[in-house]
């Protein structure tokens, strides 16, 4: 059996007298592509918060490879290997894409203030290897060379979700998390992006966790769903087993039928 990754034991999330997310377990295995869903305000981008450090969980313990992170700030979970994109896109809108890209490797630079501002040969030296890198990786994920100098705010959207996802790779991680990667994307772009995101497990082997609410998406990518209803987890198993379940019919549409449908 493949080993977990990441493990989060009976966490939850109180806001004041709201709980987001209630005594949730979950494993992402090693290697694996799965997907949390669930209807609007299910507790999905709280937990995604949890796992990133965001959030620090009212209850509960999640660990990282072992290694207990529940109280991590979220620049140690990324130097440790968790990257994430965020619904709503964050980049820096007036620098050039390749410049995103270049600030995502700085959890990986050895060069501090002082080496800046004094600028030695090792350190000229490291940002062009940080440059070089940042071109490869937005190459990879696909954007048009010529885009790379301008804007990120004059890029068309799906240009941009490229960029976030450069700049999250850019970190090296271990674990990506993607949440509504395909939010805003026509179904040409969204079936691109599912193609990519297999091509990140099988070239790259990242272990990937998204929220999305493309069933299309979900289904034909994940090996395995995790589904939440106002903040429980009311249903696990393979895309099969959780097309299927009442519970998860129930939830999203109230009566029978097939979510997604």
């Amino acid at each position: 059996m493949t080993p977990a990754l990441i493990t989060a034991e009976s966490v939850s999330m109180r806001f004041g007298g709201l709980l987001a997310v209630d005594d949730v377990d979950f494993e992402l295995a090693e290697g694996a592509i799965a997907s949390v869903i669930g209807p609007n305000g299910a507790g999905k981008t709280t937990l995604f918060n949890m796992l990133t450090g965001l959030y620090r969980p009212s209850a509960g313990r999640i660990t990282f490879r072992g290694r207990e992170i529940s109280r991590a700030r979220p620049d140690r979970i990324t130097a440790m290997g968790i990257a994430r994109t965020f619904q709503n896109i964050r980049l820096f809108p007036t620098m050039s894409a390749l410049e995103n890209v270049m600030v995502g490797q700085h959890a990986r630079m050895r060069a501090g203030l002082f080496g800046s501002i004094l600028r030695p040969p090792w350190v000229r030296s490291e940002e062009r290897r940080v440059r070089e890198r940042g071109c490869e990786l937005l190459a990879y994920v696909g954007l048009a060379e010529g885009l790379f100098e301008d804007r990120a705010s004059n890029l068309a959207y799906g240009d941009q979700r490229r960029i976030e996802i450069a700049r999250a790779l850019a970190s090296e991680p271990a674990v990506l998390l993607l949440d509504e990667p395909t939010a805003g994307m026509n179904p040409s772009e969204s079936a691109n992006l599912t193609a990519f995101i297999r091509k990140l497990r099988d070239e790259r082997g990242l272990t990937v966790l998204m929220i999305e609410h493309d069933m299309k998406v979900v289904m034909g990518v994940s090996e395995r769903i995790t589904v939440l209803d106002h903040g429980l987890k009311i249903a696990e198993g393979t895309p099969a087993e959780v097309r299927g379940d009442p519970r998860v019919i129930e939830a999203y549409l109230g009566v029978a039928g097939e979510p997604g449908s």
